[in-house]
């Protein structure tokens, strides 16, 4: 099995080395069950797939120093697209059998990568997202983002009748045949709300693991806003009312 995991980039020279010599060095040696109540222990390999959404700062410098690296593909934006631009880019180049998507300023840690794909390993849900409001060690995040989060999680259960508890997580996991019936068109904050109106309209359920979270205040980088909610918000709106596909 093959994991894609897809690192949208924009500035973040402060964290792109780190982040990617994580993704390198996660143990992906996963203990599953079997159908025979056996447990054995899966192999994954692993692809990078770096899209940088052009960025200014010397981070597309230091992604070039990758390019001969085996299993790590670089694809630079010439003109910022936002993260949804930067993932479909990614998404159309990866060539694994599930694909994660990474940020790449060090809130998340793929040493969750584990328990994130056990559920599909295990064949109990072709799509899993990670959690952080499900008891994973967590730092304190901004109340209001925390308050706003859970307002559009609540509008996404409520609009696609599902009982998430963190639609606007970073860690997605899918399986090839659900990201080849994505086709997603938001640049930017709308990414969030569109692949998982995508994915609840298309049938599947998507299965949550508690995940760490490591929140960055806005002087070391942190983009969303309030204002980013709208975008949101909108997004959501207009699938549940024209439907996907």
């Amino acid at each position: 099995m093959k994991l894609s995991v897809i690192i949208p980039v924009y500035n973040e020279i402060d964290t792109i080395e780190e982040i990617v010599e994580q993704v390198q060095a996660v143990n992906l040696d996963i203990p599953v069950w079997t159908d025979h109540a056996d447990e054995t222990t899966v192999h994954v390999h692993r692809e990078i797939v770096i899209v940088d959404d052009g960025s200014t700062d010397g981070t597309r410098a230091y992604l070039d120093t990758l390019s001969s690296q085996p299993n790590v593909l670089v694809i630079f934006h010439e003109h910022n697209q936002g993260k949804g631009g930067a993932v479909w880019t990614g998404l159309q180049a990866t060539t694994g059998d599930v694909c994660i998507i990474q940020d790449a300023d060090l809130e998340y840690d793929p040493r969750d990568y584990a328990k994130l794909l056990q559920p599909i390993l295990e064949r109990r849900s072709q799509v899993v997202y990670g959690s952080r409001f499900r008891g994973g060690p967590s730092k304190a995040m901004f109340f209001w983002h925390m308050v706003g989060n859970r307002f559009l999680t609540f509008i996404t259960n409520v609009f696609y009748n599902t009982i998430l508890t963190d639609m606007e997580t970073c860690y997605k996991v899918f399986t090839r045949e659900v990201a080849d019936k994505l086709s997603l068109t938001a640049s930017g904050w709308g990414f969030d709300p569109e692949i998982t109106a995508q994915i609840l309209l298309s049938g599947y359920r998507i299965y949550e693991v508690p995940i760490s979270y490591s929140g960055r205040e806005f002087t070391e980088g942190k983009k969303i806003s309030w204002r980013d909610g709208f975008t949101v918000l909108w997004t959501l709106t207009r699938y549940r009312l024209t439907g996907y596909p």
